[in-house]
């Protein structure tokens, strides 16, 4: 774990880093900051940042975990598949809670991090880089409550879902890479309490209380598939362009070529492409096999691809355009659809799954012990301050 992925250059380029965003979402302004505010206030002075957020992220994995075990194949929600049991509402209750919770610990480190002077670039680093792999967490725990067959869209669709949220997660640092200011998106704050409502609401009701139409064919599942592309479409990926667009009249951001502006898309857009085409051309319809090893193969790969490219923006350095699991990834859907075969084919899917998540564990790990040592800090304690004589 002591490999040195993080050159000179990016080290160098960390130490003059000034971390700049944009909150605008009304939400976040006039709700959450003061509710966060608040929060904060209880959370002892001796506690790290990077502590709140890798707990956390953890609520997240837990949520994740635990109804992978009571729906791995996203059935117990269908009413047409009797033989899976449903999930207990206990499960989404703790859904939802652990989902407030990982929500209110990522509002308050920032706020914990100035209150005990330990900002930094690595708390930043930390936290969008477990930001970057909870994007497929809560869509994947989200699916449970619509189920993958009545009332609700098929797994290729949501599949699609999937990627519209790390898309959004992705051009927001896209943004950023180009323009030096993190917008935050207002989507972010709407759809976790929107999620944590939603497992609030199926604890209560049942996840039967979801199974309607709304108009025509249209049913609550299409809705959340409809909502998802608009909240990207209609309101992100315009300001988005509007903000890199007016970086560049202003001559206020990076101000880089047209080539070197878009370096970052090429690797996330690749991936895109090479996951769709596995899943389309998949002899054995390996996305309907097991679809939760596909999104969450798909989500750790992302989150890498994601991760490469914070770094690249806050270090002020060149994107890569080729990320190596993409060599894997590349491999694996070669290999599925020229032998095909549905047993080989699930054993390229969990191989590929288990190597990207040890590779992505590796190369974060990594990297937050390089940093700590070049910095001198550490990651999860707060070094006592050096009285002054």
């Amino acid at each position: 774990m002591d490999y040195q992925y993080l050159s000179s250059q990016h080290l160098s380029g960390f130490e003059h880093y000034k971390y700049s965003s944009l909150d605008t979402s009304p939400l976040s302004v006039y709700v959450m900051h003061p509710f966060w505010n608040r929060v904060v206030l209880l959370c002892p002075r001796w506690v790290a940042p990077n502590m709140l957020t890798f707990v956390g992220f953890l609520f997240t994995v837990a949520a994740c975990l635990l109804l992978s075990v009571y729906d791995y194949q996203f059935y117990a929600s269908s009413s047409d598949h009797p033989e899976f049991a449903a999930i207990p509402p206990w499960v989404f209750l703790f859904c939802s809670i652990s989902i407030f919770i990982a929500y209110t610990l990522d509002g308050i480190d920032g706020k914990q991090a100035r209150r005990t002077q330990t900002s930094g670039p690595l708390g930043e680093l930390f936290d969008h880089g477990l930001d970057s792999w909870t994007a497929v967490l809560i869509p994947t725990c989200l699916y449970s409550v619509f189920g993958r067959t009545d009332f609700s869209v098929p797994p290729i669709r949501y599949y699609y879902v999937c990627w519209n949220v790390f898309l959004t997660f992705y051009s927001s640092h896209w943004e950023k890479y180009n323009t030096g200011v993190l917008f935050l998106p207002w989507g972010y704050d709407l759809s976790m309490i929107a999620t944590t409502l939603v497992f609030l609401v199926t604890y209560q009701l049942g996840h039967e209380w979801w199974k309607f139409t709304v108009y025509g064919n249209i049913a609550t599942g299409h809705i959340l598939e409809i909502v998802f592309y608009l909240s990207s479409f209609a309101s992100n990926l315009p300001v988005v362009l509007w903000n890199i667009y007016k970086s560049y009249r202003d001559r206020t951001g990076k101000m880089r070529s047209m080539w070197e502006a878009n370096r970052p898309l090429v690797p996330v857009l690749v991936f895109l492409a090479v996951c769709a085409l596995w899943a389309y051309l998949s002899p054995s319809d390996i996305i309907s096999r097991d679809p939760r090893a596909y999104y969450l193969m798909s989500g750790t790969i992302f989150s890498n691809i994601c991760c490469r490219l914070i770094v690249a923006q806050m270090s002020n350095t060149r994107c890569d355009t080729y990320n190596w699991l993409l060599g894997p990834a590349f491999l694996c859907t070669g290999l599925a659809i020229l032998l095909p075969s549905p047993r080989l084919e699930l054993f390229l899917l969990y191989t590929l799954w288990a190597t990207a998540t040890f590779a992505h564990i590796h190369y974060g790990t990594c990297v937050v012990r390089q940093m700590c040592r070049h910095f001198r800090i550490s990651c999860f304690q707060i070094k006592p301050r050096p009285h002054s004589e």
